[in-house]
């Protein structure tokens, strides 16, 4: 592994902690670290015991090794560190992890530590006893049966069905469970990493990525932008590689790859576009890693190696929305990103706006308008589920609370639909020129609320007070629900969904429906137009004309079963049973549960099926769905 020295001359990194790009087409970036007074700005992180204003980590070297027989990972991180304030204490964020010994700088000098006091969901505080002028500590450590982040496969649950299978999930505040870390989205970090895995496997990262497997099962891996924790990654499998285009390529499993492949042919597309309307991919590669399908959600962002969800695989092209989501976390979140959990919206409402437009610089403003609908379908849904009304604000208050309760459609639909309303008041191409500089002025920084605001005052609305009127910072950031003057998306294409669906609700054969060519998209809308309560031989109907049941379209089917559970129409119980067995995607199990928790016998269903089900979820599902069937 490179010193860090080493590792910095080679970024050409300066003494100021700023990397220097040769010309403005260099894959090197003009990235500046944050200084302690600029972390202080973004505000204290209630989920995080770090005190980074005072000593904070700045470069990762982490060493480690991945044992599949004990599901274990063990090793050391390095940490070099900034002592802002000469302090005598470094503080680390951990979780269920089994902290062995700390050493101080090269010279690798024992020293004192203990942990604190444990806390739900926040786990312990790691206090590193150090000295005035400490560059550097070294932490050997082990991952226990607690590390949450880790999910371990068995052949089985595999697509290979030969090899196990290791991922990680460490957002929000889960990378503490597999490395102990400063554990906050306002903390930022370069990191390399040494990986020893067994040789039929192949180790990836979040990180500059291994395109084969080797003979010896060590992998080396260099991360040379900051990013925050909740971006650490690790996946181990036995995983090929294909490329798409010269900067995109595919990582999966043999038996996937082929389908995968076909399906998100469309990225380097992806990529230009986004190119074109926010600026210049900053991250050098943008790859995806197809993983089992117990991952609980649709994608992570993970800087250069996305990780995304089987059920994206329709074999039509037609969820790749997703992928385009995942992307556009390329500009909002990696490289702006949050500076605390409440500000989550900063990071999923301006993703979903920016994956809109790339869908629509691809496929057209119909296609998007769905997009549009559908999301809008979802606010609503959120918004009348919601119990704590506060929590339907875009600033969210999340102290003492796991900010996986923040992780809702507010932040992503409401935080879209309120930049919606700055490209109605101000014009699309003010928006984008406002949008552009944004993402350059905080380039490989975190921000909050407050400073997206105050950049919001300064660069758009400028003292205009009838343009303040409209953009009504009030009623959109810090109050609940929706402002009264809101405009609701509309789509063309889904009027002749609607029109297909009067015409069967007035007697029309499902059968004799023009339902030609429709995306998935127009199925979803019109499964989402059924009544609640239908008949045995509604949905028999329509499952005979259009097969919903069967359907290999994930989304699809888990709006088909909701109206299944609702009706006892059994004729879907093996199949939602299957579902339910073999997907981990916490978007579909939440509402699926729910529903089938409504009444005793969908309970005795739901208990049986989750008793079966629950080993292959990652802890992010079973932990909502723990509480759930209580």
């Amino acid at each position: 592994m490179k010193s860090y020295q080493t590792f910095l001359l080679g970024l050409g990194l300066a003494s100021t902690m700023q990397l220097v790009s040769c010309s403005n087409n260099s894959s090197n970036d003009n990235q500046t670290m944050q200084t302690g007074q600029e972390i202080e700005r973004v505000s204290h992180d209630v989920h995080s015991f770090a005190q980074p204003t005072e000593a904070v980590a700045k470069h990762l070297d982490l060493n480690i090794s991945v044992n599949f027989d004990q599901k274990v990972i063990a090793g050391q991180a390095t940490y070099q560190i900034d002592n802002i304030t000469k302090t005598d204490q470094i503080v680390f964020d951990t979780r269920g992890l089994e902290i062995e010994k700390v050493f101080l700088g090269d010279s690798l000098a024992e020293t004192t530590f203990r942990l604190g006091k444990e806390e739900k969901f926040l786990g312990q505080p790691l206090l590193i006893d150090i000295k005035p002028d400490t560059k550097s500590v070294t932490i050997h450590y082990r991952t226990t049966t607690a590390a949450a982040a880790l999910q371990w496969l068995n052949p089985q649950q595999t697509a290979g069905k030969k090899h196990p299978f290791l991922f990680t999930q460490s957002q929000a505040i889960l990378a503490r469970t597999w490395i102990p870390i400063q554990d906050s989205p306002g903390i930022r970090i370069t990191y390399s990493a040494n990986v020893k895995v067994p040789k039929e496997l192949l180790a990836v990262m979040s990180a500059e990525n291994p395109k084969e497997k080797n003979s010896t099962g060590e992998y080396k891996f260099y991360m040379r932008q900051p990013i925050p924790s909740y971006l650490m990654a690790l996946s181990v499998g036995d995983l090929v590689f294909e490329p798409i285009g010269e900067k995109t390529g595919i990582y999966a499993e043999p038996a996937t790859i082929k389908e995968a492949t076909y399906e998100f042919a469309e990225m380097d597309q992806m990529l230009t576009a986004a190119e074109k309307l926010y600026g210049r991919y900053r991250w050098d590669r943008y790859d995806l890693l197809v993983l089992p399908p117990s991952f609980p959600f649709g994608g992570m962002e993970n800087p250069r190696l996305t990780f995304v969800t089987p059920t994206v695989l329709a074999k039509d092209r037609s969820l790749t929305s997703l992928i385009a989501h995942e992307l556009a976390h390329s500009w909002s979140g990696n490289l702006v990103t949050n500076g605390t959990w409440n500000d989550f919206w900063l990071n999923e409402g301006f993703t979903v706006y920016f994956e809109r437009r790339i869908m629509e610089e691809l496929y057209g403003k119909d296609y998007a308008d769905m997009l549009q609908v559908l999301g809008y379908q979802d606010l609503q849904h959120t918004l009348e589920e919601m119990e704590k009304k506060d929590d339907t604000r875009l600033k969210l208050d999340l102290e003492g609370r796991d900010p996986d309760e923040g992780l809702t459609e507010i932040a992503y639909e409401k935080g879209n639909a309120f930049l919606l309303n700055i490209e109605k008041t101000v014009g699309r191409e003010r928006m984008d020129q406002f949008l552009n500089k944004y993402f350059q002025t905080f380039a490989f920084q975190s921000t909050n609320t407050d400073r997206f605001l105050e950049f919001l005052r300064s660069e758009l609305i400028k003292g205009d007070e009838k343009i303040a009127a409209q953009i009504d910072i009030e009623g959109w950031v810090f109050t609940a629900g929706l402002p009264e003057n809101h405009v609701k998306p509309a789509s063309k294409r889904f009027a002749q969904v609607e029109e297909a669906y009067t015409n069967w609700s007035g007697g029309t054969p499902a059968a004799s429906l023009q339902t030609k060519d429709w995306s998935s998209h127009e199925w979803l809308h019109f499964i989402r137009l059924l009544p609640e309560e239908l008949s045995q031989q509604q949905l028999a109907e329509l499952d005979k004309a259009f097969g919903f049941t069967k359907s290999g379209n994930s989304e699809v089917l888990a709006a088909w079963f909701l109206h299944a559970i609702r009706n006892n129409y059994t004729t879907a119980d093996q199949a939602m049973e299957a579902f339910l067995t073999i997907v981990g995607r916490r978007k579909f199990l939440v509402p699926l549960y729910k529903e089938l928790l409504r009444t005793p016998e969908g309970k005795k269903k739901a208990l049986a099926i989750y008793a079966k089900a629950r080993p292959n979820y990652h802890a992010v599902s079973t932990s909502t769905i723990d509480e759930m069937v209580k």
